[in-house]
Formats: C-alpha cells, structure tokens, sequence
C-alpha cells in the first residue's frame, strides 16, 4: 500500500509541476485583461496643443509674469489660492488651488528656472482632467520669444469631450496672452 502511495503521490506532483506554466499563462491573461489591455473605448483622450507670441520686454520683465502669483497683473480672472508657500509667492514648487468649472483645480508648480526662461505647471481636476503646461521663454534682442505647450489628459468618459473642447482654446490662446502680457508691459513703462 506504501508504493501505491507514493506513485499516487509522485503522479499528482508530476501533474502539478506540468500545470504550472499553464496556470502562470493563465494569471498573464488575467492581469493584462485588468491592467493594460484596454479597448479604444476605455482610451482616455490626450491632447497636445502649442502657441508662440511675442512679449515686448526683456527675459527679465517677462518671465516672473508666468509666476502664479504675477500672473494676476495681466490675466483677466487669474486668481490662484496658495497652499504652500504662505503666504502666497512665487517660487519653485508652489502649490495653488483654482476654480474650474465650478471644480477645485490642484496645480503644482514642477519647474519656475526665470533665469533661463523655463516655467511648467501641472494641475488636476479630480476625476476631469490632468493638464502639464510648460513654457519656453527665448530672448530676443529686448522681446522675449514665448512657446506654450498644453497637455491634458481625460480621466474619465464624462470629460472626454471637455478636454476636447479645451484644446481647441488652448490652441487659439496665444493672441490672449500676447495682447494681455504686452499691455501689462506698456502700462508698466509708464
């Protein structure tokens, strides 16, 4: 009885280990079912809109008014709630709250390098969007070259087309900036 025992014993270990690149094949399917492969309809849309203009004024006039704080001087509406630093300024790493659409944005400054005319931002609006916003600041002669990027992605299907429809603006922003930006600078000469 002791040897059919054990050859039970040996067949079921035998059946076991020749189960085992199956069952990992199969708990491969099952996390990729879960955590990659999804379907077009589950893809959350992804914009990437940019602009130029240019600024009537030098690197160093116009670079601190692409601080959050500073931009209050030419921005209609801007009105950002420090959270860090207090109180509000602008620095590297700033933390802010805005309103959007009747939702508390969250915006994290990731890069504000004035002197060498780099600045980037990303916010998010809990379960609408995430939007990375960096600008690029060039001197040339005494104006400032300015590119903006706008990247935002839909966290969910009820603001797909919301961040469609903000693309679009993101793309015609730059005569709004340009003209809110260079009147901020005429007024400031005087």
């Amino acid at each position: 009885m002791k040897a059919a025992g054990l050859f039970v014993l040996g067949a079921l270990c035998g059946l076991v280990v020749m189960a085992i690149p199956r069952a990992i094949g199969y708990l491969r399917a099952a996390i990729r079912s879960d955590h990659g492969t999804k379907s077009a309809n589950d893809v959350r849309p992804h914009t990437h809109e940019e602009f130029e203009f240019t600024a009537n004024g030098t690197l160093e006039q116009v670079a601190p008014l692409f601080g959050a704080d500073k931009e209050r001087l030419w921005a209609e509406g801007w009105n950002p709630q420090f959270l860090f630093p207090l109180p509000g300024a602008d620095r590297e790493g700033m933390v802010f709250t805005t309103d959007h659409d009747h939702r508390n944005a969250v915006w994290v400054n990731t890069e504000l390098d004035l002197k060498n005319g780099r600045v980037q931002y990303v916010y998010v609006v809990p379960d609408a969007m995430a939007t990375l916003i960096t600008l690029r600041l060039t001197p040339v002669a005494d104006k400032t070259h300015v590119a903006v990027t706008y990247e935002r992605t839909a966290l969910s299907a009820d603001t797909d087309k919301h961040v469609r429809n903000m693309a679009e603006g993101d793309r015609r922003s730059g005569a709004e900036w340009e003209q809110g930006v260079n009147n901020y600078l005429k007024q400031a000469e005087r």
